[in-house]
């Protein structure tokens, strides 16, 4: 629009500014930029005199397009933000002028077919756009800011890329430290024992949930807000029951990510390949595209030794039928509901178990040959580079090939649920971070972390999350946003599964010793991969090793 406008100011001469338009172009792009508005530069940008700038603000305010906040205390210094109503007529006419553009082209014959629309487009289900976060009314009253710790992914690393445009949403400036998974488990747990907390709000990753609300890490939210207010019924199923522990939720999804099964849509169709839905199916697809004298391999995935490792053996177990915990068995897969009443002892050395250990022996033989040292991100580059035509992966790792353009797997990945075993089904094991408030943060500052965990956490954040790079979407509004679904077809695929209820939290169950099972997993396991110890032998091992574990604490 405003480019728009300098074409014609400057090809239609004499031409006459137009105050309103002009003040509305600076406020909405001042806002997505977390630039800083003042009555001062609205004049300015006005393009007319003082006067007749000032009565027109005015006039804007008066119509409810223009929200005053207060800078200072005595109330004579504010800024100017869009009001809800501002921003949901200018997501109105930025769509209405995309649809021009296209009916305008398209009658040229230039236009895309696929981007094409028909009459009731928009009001077709799951078509509602939402739009971009608006101001909160008042600025957070948080002495030193906002201070979040955070995992070191591309997703929290998007929300720090976008840190000017929220400091300006909730008023006060945000620090946020990453770390990596193991570091941050640390820094939280070390934040515990502190007298009072350093952060505000704090990353958690799933399985520790159980671990944290028994310790008193988080506090239960239900305790300190309305939780309608978060809109629960919003959030994918089996990530809004990972937040919870013994009924009541201890935070608020940020990013469910499934792990899903990458593969490359045009190799697979090339060899004539189906997509492998089964363990079988995935090796036998590995050996047609091993071939590591032209530096090609069949897979890769998470085989470094300790967490990495670990979370790859509960999932494959998962695969298999098996949860690594004893569960009582429901339709549709294991109840991890109700795991603080206690007694759930791991479940490794079984029959299914050595399946899963034996799947993942023959995984080896079509690896790169640095697999065993191959975790989170190492084993989607090989991926993103083409040297792999399969992988599994987190949603939130995609952005490593779908962002690339010199990605050969840019635009031909297609995303599958976990092939199954024998005794398995179809599964997306959920993974993935909760944003909580500390069991230690100071009472007065308890309310204004709410507040910021609701923005944070909230449609509109989400969707500025995705719109800048991140693949996570643990909201179903936001993957059914048109502009989402344009982005990626991963959003499409991870609804579609946690319809058919393929995403499950229980392959990775929160019980309070499961940091420790997974690390004598990613060890022991990684000993059978190096050939130190036989399958049953490792299996036999890691149970032994759990089992005292789990008993050590009761």
């Amino acid at each position: 629009m405003q480019e728009l406008l300098s074409e014609i100011e400057t090809t239609l001469e004499p031409s006459l500014p137009n105050p309103y338009l002009n003040m509305s172009l600076h406020l909405i792009q001042s806002h997505l930029d977390g630039r800083l508005v003042t009555p001062t530069s609205m004049i300015a940008a006005s393009g007319v005199p003082y006067a007749t700038a000032t009565r027109k603000l005015a006039e804007m305010r008066e119509a409810g397009l223009i929200h005053q906040r207060p800078r200072s205390k005595t109330g004579k210094s504010f800024s100017l933000h869009p009001t809800r109503q501002m921003l949901a007529n200018w997501s109105l006419i930025a769509d209405r002028i995309r649809r021009i553009a296209q009916s305008s082209l398209r009658d040229h014959g230039v236009a895309d077919r696929g981007t094409e629309y028909y009459f009731g487009d928009s009001y077709m289900p799951g078509q509602a756009q939402i739009e971009p976060p608006r101001v909160l009314s008042a600025p957070l009253k948080l002495a030193g800011g906002v201070r979040i710790l955070v995992h070191g992914d591309p997703t929290f690393m998007v929300m720090d890329n976008l840190k000017r445009q929220f400091e300006q949403i909730v008023g006060t400036k945000i620090s946020q430290r990453a770390f990596s998974i193991d570091r941050l488990r640390e820094e939280a747990l070390r934040n515990a024992a502190r007298p009072t907390s350093r952060y505000d709000l704090i990353a958690v990753d799933l399985p520790w949930v159980g671990e944290f609300a028994e310790k008193g890490v988080l506090q239960p939210l239900d305790a300190v807000m309305d939780i309608a207010r978060l809109d629960p019924g919003d959030f994918h199923t089996a990530g809004w029951r990972a937040a919870h522990w013994d009924g009541r939720p201890y935070g608020v999804p940020s990013q469910t990510t499934p792990e899903l099964f990458f593969y490359r849509r045009d190799l697979f169709a090339e060899a004539g390949i189906e997509p492998p839905r089964t363990t079988a199916a995935v090796l036998e697809a590995a050996r047609h595209f091993h071939d590591p004298l032209r530096g090609r391999y069949g897979i890769a995935w998470n085989a470094a030794r300790g967490t990495a490792l670990g979370h790859t053996v509960m999932m494959t177990f998962a695969d298999f039928g098996q949860p690594i915990v004893d569960l009582p068995e429901v339709a549709g897969g294991y109840d991890a509901d109700h795991l603080a009443e206690g007694g759930a002892m791991p479940t490794i050395d079984t029959p299914r178990g050595l399946e899963a250990a034996e799947y993942l022996m023959a995984l080896l033989e079509y690896s790169p040959s640095d697999i065993l040292s191959m975790s989170w991100y190492e084993r989607v580059r090989p991926y993103a580079a083409g040297r792999v035509p399969m992988a599994y992966g987190y949603t939130l790792l995609a952005p490593y090939f779908e962002l690339d353009g010199s990605s050969p797997a840019q635009a031909t990945t297609g995303y599958l649920p976990h092939p199954h075993g024998p005794s398995g089904v179809p599964l997306a094991p959920v993974g993935g971070y909760v944003l909580g408030i500390p069991g230690n943060l100071p009472d007065e500052r308890v309310e204004a972390a709410v507040e910021a965990l609701i923005t944070f956490t909230s449609p509109q954040a989400q969707k500025l999350y995705v719109q800048n790079g991140s693949r996570t979407a643990p909201r179903y509004s936001v993957g059914a946003d048109p502009e989402v679904r344009r982005l990626s077809t991963i959003f499409e695929a991870v609804d579609q599964m946690s319809w058919r209820d393929e995403l499950q939290f229980w392959p990775r169950p929160p019980v309070p010793r499961i940091c420790d099972i997974i690390t004598i997993c990613g060890e022991e396991f990684h000993d059978m991969l190096r050939g130190v110890v036989t399958p049953r032998e490792a299996l036999a091992r890691a149970q032994s090793r759990a089992e005292d574990a789990i008993r050590s604490t009761g």
